[in-house]
């Protein structure tokens, strides 16, 4: 497996520091990111799942904890939207240059506006998808969310 990929390299030309962690990857996992925290033997809080959605027909990223959901109405909220929706798998794909259980927010093929869960940012690290399946890298939240140009938002069910 590589460890350099879009998403890496993304991190590297921003200077932000990070380590990247490998575990195998179960393809029929019903919860990816639950699984990549207990491969990884992390608490599921730091261990941040990447989401491809879009609010009032716009798309958007979001990464929150893998052990929590996405509220769509907090979620268009915290874009200033209406709406919001969960995208299909081949569309997430499509926009992110990524497979799906590879989808890192860095690096993606578009720059689309992303929102953290504020509550990451208190953590003194996370681990968020490094661009394909069975890699992670692991960081600082603040700095992640820097990195991004994110939200900071309340968007968890």
């Amino acid at each position: 497996m590589s460890k350099t990929t879009r998403a890496t390299q993304m991190l590297e030309k921003a200077g932000v520091a990070f380590t990247t962690v490998t575990y195998d990857y179960d393809p029929n996992a019903d919860r990816i990111g639950m699984q990549a925290a207990e491969a990884i033997g992390e608490e599921p809080r730091r261990v941040l799942k990447t989401l491809m959605a879009a609010v009032d027909g716009r798309a958007v990223c979001v990464v929150v904890p893998s052990d929590h959901e996405v509220s769509m109405k907090k979620l268009a909220a915290a874009f200033g939207g209406k709406s919001a929706s969960m995208m299909k798998p081949a569309d997430a794909e499509r926009a992110t240059g990524y497979h799906v259980g590879g989808i890192s927010p860095f690096g993606q093929k578009k720059l689309v506006p992303t929102a953290i869960e504020i509550t990451a940012l208190d953590e003194p690290h996370v681990f968020i998808n490094g661009g394909q399946r069975g890699l992670q890298v692991r960081l600082d939240p603040k700095a992640a969310r820097d990195a991004l140009k994110a939200v900071a938002a309340p968007l968890v069910a």
